[in-house]
């Protein structure tokens, strides 16, 4: 319900702000946020409706789409490209990774080359493990959710609708198949 949350909300937002610092080799369009002290590097396209919070490094050349949250002190880098997710304070994804519909918690890092998967080949919606047993989200993109803590190697894999506990890791190139818990 985050990234429905998120949705309504961001959907509603009415401008841009930006009180940190925007290269001019930048695009931003639709109302974007950009918090106090954050810094837009060079080759950025932001599509709002986009929330970033203070502190926060973002790019070169990353493409962040509409529907994003980004919390304060958090990094996306080189060749990210971002849609529709929510990371929470210190989350990073420093470069050459997808994150789709997802949710990153506190401190959560994704190591480079990884993949946060959000949609069935087959087009029917996610479902996700809850108590051992499926339950469909009703989302026909639904990634990852990776709680407080949580270290992806890199070039890790992660298919849609899983979870991984807080302070999980992942092995570098591995394929989470499943929650991963602690």
């Amino acid at each position: 319900d985050l990234l429905a949350a998120n949705e309504f909300l961001l959907e509603r937002l009415e401008g841009s702000s930006i009180a940190g610092s925007v290269d001019k080799n930048a695009t931003l369009t639709g109302p974007v946020v950009v918090g106090k002290g954050t810094v837009v590097k060079p080759g950025s396209c932001i599509e709002g409706p986009v929330v970033i919070g203070e502190d926060c490094v973002i790019g070169p050349n990353c493409y962040i789409r509409g529907a994003t949250a980004i919390g304060n002190r958090c990094r996306i880098g080189q060749g990210m490209e971002v849609k529709n997710a929510i990371y929470f304070p210190g989350a990073t994804s420093a470069h050459l990774s997808y994150v789709g519909d997802s949710i990153l918690g506190e401190g959560v890092n994704v190591g480079g080359g990884s993949m946060l998967a959000n949609l069935r080949h087959d087009g029917q919606t996610i479902k996700s493990r809850v108590n051992g047993s499926l339950v469909d989200t009703g989302r026909r993109k639904f990634g990852a959710v990776l709680g407080d803590g949580c270290k992806l190697g890199a070039n890790t894999t992660v298919l849609p609708g899983r979870k991984l506990w807080p302070a999980t890791t992942t092995r570098p190139g591995q394929v989470v198949e499943e929650d991963i818990v602690s």
